[in-house]
């Protein structure tokens, strides 16, 4: 199909067009010296007269307003775009999206109202604190590893800032009132907790591998007798595996929970509370630090608690959760993919000897 010819141009003065007619001129007679006067105003009428069209020039007839450029719009922000400014980055933080860097922006403009909040004391709002061993200032939020610990908030609460800032808020109010730093600094008796949990090796990414062993104690009524103290130590136990993350290359802890020696008479109304408590702490205050966990030597009876667990958990978490066998063989052909064989003690299917699960 052939294309319609526009409207053709319009046609440029040649050099054969007549000269215009000279205008006569008037002599002028010779101004008198002029006194000091205001200028005189300028009437609409000498406004709105249009100039004489140039030689060459197209005429604009009076009617028709003269053209006016159309508004630029404001450039927008894409949800992919990287951040305006440049960031300090890590290797945490180069995985970070462009919705990720989006929430976080917003987020940072909470969490100076958000330090009052929880400390309920004005000059919070300019005091730095330190939460697992990161240091967040709220006079400069553009930090790497402040930015990891911030993400894990808002990668909880699925990148709504204010829903985030909530749960800081919740989280620095209950490390206050539960004394995180003494629990601390609290020595727990080894007879009684000393078989309960372990921290050993690292998987393959540099991810501490934390050990839950649930029948490390077969007196129930030492360990849960006194809920309180078991929830200390427990927290005191999570936070020296935290102690662990740098929040630069590493930001989370594979756990494996054993349940060898695990049986119904475990079950006590003490240990279920404890039970609960613990894991309602952890699913408050210590968001994403989980990157997997593994069930093992699960007695039969308890295996159907995994599936209740899928319909009461969120479905990211629940990824994150096997229940595997009960053999070495088994136990380490689900965490050998994860684990060297160096790293992995023999009990779980690796090469360790790894002492520090014998019982003394």
């Amino acid at each position: 199909m052939s294309e319609t010819p526009g409207p053709a141009a319009e046609p440029a003065p040649t050099s054969a067009a007549a000269p215009p007619a000279p205008t006569p001129t008037v002599p002028a007679d010779p101004a008198p010296a002029a006194a000091p006067t205001a200028a005189p105003a300028m009437t609409t009428s000498a406004i709105d007269t249009p100039p004489p069209p140039q030689p060459g020039a197209t005429p604009v007839p009076p009617s028709a307003p003269a053209a006016t450029a159309e508004p630029t719009p404001a450039p927008t922000t894409s949800a992919t775009a990287e951040p305006e400014k440049p960031e300090p980055q890590n290797a945490l933080t180069e995985k970070f999206t462009g919705y990720e860097w989006k929430a976080l922006s917003e987020f940072r403009k909470l969490v100076p109202e958000s330090l009052v909040k929880a400390y309920e004391k004005p000059e919070a709002k300019t005091t730095a604190i330190t939460l697992w061993g990161v240091r967040i200032d709220p006079n400069n939020l553009v930090d790497a590893r402040t930015s990891v610990v911030l993400m894990k908030f808002l990668r909880a609460r699925n990148l709504n800032p204010t829903v985030a800032a909530e749960m800081f808020v919740a989280t620095l109010r209950w490390r206050d009132e539960f004394k995180v730093d003494d629990a601390l600094k609290e020595e727990f008796p080894q007879d009684v907790f000393g078989q309960l949990g372990h921290i050993y090796g690292r998987d393959k990414e540099g991810r501490p591998v934390v050990y839950n062993v649930y029948g490390g104690n077969s007196d129930l009524d030492a360990v849960f007798g006194d809920v309180d103290r078991f929830l200390r130590w427990r927290v005191a136990f999570m936070e020296k595996s935290i102690a662990m993350l740098d929040f630069a290359n590493v930001d989370q802890t594979i756990q494996i929970h054993d349940y060898a020696g695990v049986n119904m008479s475990s079950r006590t109304p003490a240990s279920k509370a404890a039970a609960s408590q613990a894991s309602n702490i952890f699913s408050s205050h210590y968001p994403e630090l989980l990157y997997k966990k593994f069930f093992v030597n699960v007695p039969g009876y308890m295996s159907w608690l995994f599936w209740i667990f899928k319909t009461i958990i969120p479905s990211a978490t629940f990824a994150k959760m096997s229940v595997v066998g009960s053999s070495p063989k088994s136990i380490g052909k689900a965490l050998l993919p994860f684990i060297a064989t160096e790293e992995l003690p023999k009990r779980y299917g690796g090469s360790a000897t790894a002492e520090v699960f014998e019982k003394k």
